[in-house]
């Protein structure tokens, strides 16, 4: 596959550091509209970190971040992290409701219905989150990016999404990453399998301090 479009991301010289403790320097990448960047890297070399950085969850203390040419992250990226951000005594359509809130969202409820039905929780509306497995309430964290636009949200930064789906919802998501990537948006992400629709690829590695 080739990255298509124009500058969205770029990364000069940048250190992930967790804490004072710099774990890459020098990281460095172009990603363009229409790109799918598998992040890459051994354990330790602070993939997750990057992420929160790029996420403005933690600081950039060495380098430059710009966004379509603009210093810094002026927008909103989405962020799906390990940590779920799934409130227990929410039901399942409250806690995708409050995620979609967060970018201007208000969802109908086919939206509701329909986001669900992609992440197979269809007939779960009602129940409550605390009573979901682990893998069920991943996927309400995923049923987002069914909603989720490049004119929302640009740029979309994964950690591990495909942790705790089966092959089916595996083949759903890599669907909708392409989608989202045709229609130009720009996706960072990381992943201990294989991404069969990544254009792109970061190696941590190669910048360990």
């Amino acid at each position: 596959m080739t990255v298509l479009g124009t500058p969205v991301l770029t990364l000069d010289e940048m250190t992930v550091q967790r804490g004072e403790t710099p774990l890459c320097e020098g990281v460095t990448l172009h990603l363009s509209a229409g790109s799918i960047c598998h992040l890459i890297g051994a354990n330790g070399t602070g993939k997750t970190t990057l992420l929160m950085q790029l996420a403005g969850l933690l600081p950039v203390l060495t380098g430059e971040i710009s966004y379509q040419g603009l210093s810094g992250l002026p927008i909103q990226p989405l962020y799906v992290s390990h940590q779920l951000g799934i409130h227990p005594n929410l039901t399942v359509a409250q806690n995708l409701t409050f995620l979609l809130n967060l970018y201007g969202i208000t969802p109908s409820a086919t939206d509701i219905d329909d986001a669900l039905t992609w992440v197979g929780l269809q007939g779960f509306e009602t129940i409550s989150s605390s009573h979901l497995s682990a893998g069920q309430t991943r996927r309400i964290t995923l049923a987002r990016l069914y909603l989720l636009t490049p004119a929302i949200t640009p740029l979309w930064l994964l950690d591990e999404p495909f942790t705790a789906l089966d092959v089916d919802m595996v083949a759903r998501m890599e669907a909708r990453l392409c989608d989202f990537a045709q229609a130009g948006g720009s996706i960072l992400m990381t992943s201990h399998q294989a991404v069969g629709v990544a254009n792109q690829m970061l190696d941590l590695s190669d910048y360990m301090v």
